[in-house]
């Protein structure tokens, strides 16, 4: 199963671990930052205190020219990059390894050195007069200078192993619960399409929250299911109940009619009776095919069927049905489309509902189109029609049983020729979508293709 990278890059998981990755920076570059300062003030201070120790050994000498040779005598040993040792005599003669001298653009370290006339780099130092003359020590800054590459190095060694941690560990965190969210998601969209059945059934590896929520979708479904189950039970208890009285009240009706002293407009009400008695059984019937399709058992009769052949035989059969009602069929089958697992009784009857609905609700003149084609791993029967078709608003209704529309009050029919259709489409594992045709209906069965079965 995969995971999209942008609904990991928004999940909670992630998110808490950038916010702890940037809480831990934040907090690792003020220590380290006020770790820089202070080691940075207390290298200064000694370096300081180093300068004013070596001042004061300069200041033992006795006369200008005992310490100018003195000065002369540590310069030799000492190299200019690291302290510079320079004394100006009276005289205004130099002695040490380097001269600062300045100009319009500030100071400038310049080593008595030919081979390399001018240092580089910062220096700290200190000035005092002495024997009449000018005597200056100074210390390189490298090692201060230096300190700010460590806690850089120390900074990026420290935080990056954590940065790449808690990334590592959020993202692991993100796709584990991603995958929890997605099966919570499954199962809740398999419920609003009507599989009962789903469950989330959480596990091991499960968070606290995300179990609880998953337990309770699998009370809701298993309250809902033994709801519907009920309902289903009532519904059929009652066909079956009633179905004996309808059969002698159409019997008794029909030795009625036979009756011949009845005039002219008691016959008519017996003929009358006998159109709505045998509605009533129609739509008992129906409600009994559902129950039977729905408790699943027409599945032991699926085999592998060849679609277009059932195309082709249904519209063979409607043909002139189509023909007197003043409509006009069509059909487009594509070649070598995969067959479907199903039962062939079912599907003929479920094109054949979509036909005789089509025909219904359209006016004469109107064009019925049936096509089958194929789109991957699905095979997809289209019927539609050139009618009023069905108001967006009313879409999810019309495959409620027994449900219809205002404007279909006074035409024949029972109300459950979609919930038929919808039926059959499920117990073959099949989606069913109402669309606009642009004008009319058009309703799609996209069944699973048997492709790989055959290979």
């Amino acid at each position: 199963m995969s995971v999209r990278r942008p609904s990991l890059l928004r999940s909670m998981p992630l998110r808490l671990a950038f916010g702890l990755v940037l809480v831990f920076a934040a907090v690792s570059l003020l220590s380290l930052g006020a770790s820089y300062v202070f080691t940075q003030r207390s290298m200064e201070q000694a370096m300081r205190a180093d300068l004013t120790q070596d001042l004061a050994g300069f200041r033992a000498a006795p006369s200008a020219n005992a310490l100018a040779r003195l000065v002369q005598a540590e310069a030799a040993e000492t190299d200019p990059e690291r302290m510079i040792l320079s004394y100006v005599s009276p005289t205004r003669r130099r002695f040490g390894n380097a001269a600062i001298k300045r100009d319009s653009e500030g100071y400038h370290v310049v080593s008595f050195d030919e081979n390399s006339p001018q240092l580089h780099g910062q220096y700290l130092a200190l000035t005092t007069r002495l024997y009449g003359g000018q005597l200056t020590v100074a210390r390189s800054r490298s090692e201060i200078t230096a300190l700010r590459g460590v806690f850089f190095n120390i900074l990026v060694l420290s935080l990056l192993p954590t940065i790449l941690i808690a990334l590592s560990g959020g993202y692991y965190l993100a796709r584990r619960g991603a995958r929890h969210v997605q099966q919570v998601g499954n199962t809740l969209d398999q419920l609003t399409s009507g599989n009962l059945a789903a469950r989330v059934r959480p596990g091991e590896g499960w968070t606290d929250d995300l179990a609880e929520i998953g337990a309770k979708i699998d009370q809701m479904a298993r309250a809902q299911e033994s709801s519907v189950n009920s309902l289903r039970q009532v519904s059929s208890d009652i066909a079956h109940d009633l179905k004996t009285p309808i059969q002698r009240v159409a019997v008794h009706l029909d030795d009625l009619s036979r009756d011949p002293h009845l005039d002219g407009e008691s016959r008519a009400l017996v003929d009358a009776a006998n159109e709505e008695l045998e509605r009533i059984v129609s739509i008992f019937h129906a409600l009994l095919q559902i129950a039977q399709i729905e408790s699943g058992s027409p599945k032991s009769q699926f085999s592998r069927l060849d679609m277009g052949a059932l195309v082709e035989t249904c519209v063979e059969l409607y043909e002139p049905m189509v023909s007197d009602s003043g409509h006009k069929l069509t059909v487009e089958c594509e070649p070598n489309v995969a067959p479907v697992l199903g039962e062939r009784n079912l599907l003929l009857q479920l094109m054949a509902n979509l036909i005789e609905n089509a025909i219904r609700h359209t006016p004469a003149g109107s064009e019925i189109s049936v096509r089958l084609r194929q789109e991957a791993s699905e095979v997809v029967l289209d019927v539609a029609d050139t009618g009023p078709g069905i108001p967006e608003a009313e879409a999810e209704k019309v495959v409620q049983r027994l449900y219809r529309l205002d404007r279909s009050r006074n035409t024949p029919g029972s109300g459950l020729g979609l919930s038929f259709v919808s039926v059959v489409a499920q117990l073959h594992e099949a989606s069913m979508q109402l669309s606009d045709n642009a004008p009319g209906l058009c309703v799609s069965i996209r069944f699973p293709a048997q492709v790989a079965a055959e290979s």
